[in-house]
């Protein structure tokens, strides 16, 4: 059974950097396309970063890109998301995704998830 543990939320201030990250078990990780997430309380979860399985293909959502980071080593069964520059409409719960396939619609159908980890940037 697929099991996804995040770690690294936390309250921080706009600006700061923090680093989330994710253990998968119960999967060959190496084969394992991964993904970032976020929900804010009444809204819809939304997408936030994907890797491929292979490292070599990353999206990001557009109000993300040139502040985050996603990566996996796929020797600890992890992957990352490194946030910079922080700002307060970041707050939200931050979500790992597992075997996260890329949906000509533009969507992401997702088979696993993590728990969640919470993340507040005071303005």
């Amino acid at each position: 059974q697929v099991q996804l543990v995040e770690s690294g939320g936390g309250l921080v201030r706009a600006g700061d950097s923090l680093r989330l990250s994710c253990v998968a078990s119960g999967v060959t990780f190496d084969n394992y396309p991964m993904a970032w997430f976020r929900q804010v309380p009444g809204m819809e979860r939304e997408f936030v970063a994907f890797i491929n399985w292979s490292g070599a293909v990353r999206h990001y959502r557009d109000s993300v890109k040139g502040r985050f980071t996603i990566s996996r080593d796929d020797a600890k069964n992890t992957v990352y998301l490194q946030m910079d520059s922080l700002k307060a409409e970041d707050t939200a719960v931050y979500y790992c995704a597992g075997d996260v396939i890329p949906q000509l619609s533009g969507g992401y159908d997702v088979r696993a998830w993590g728990q969640g980890t919470q993340v507040t940037v005071s303005s």
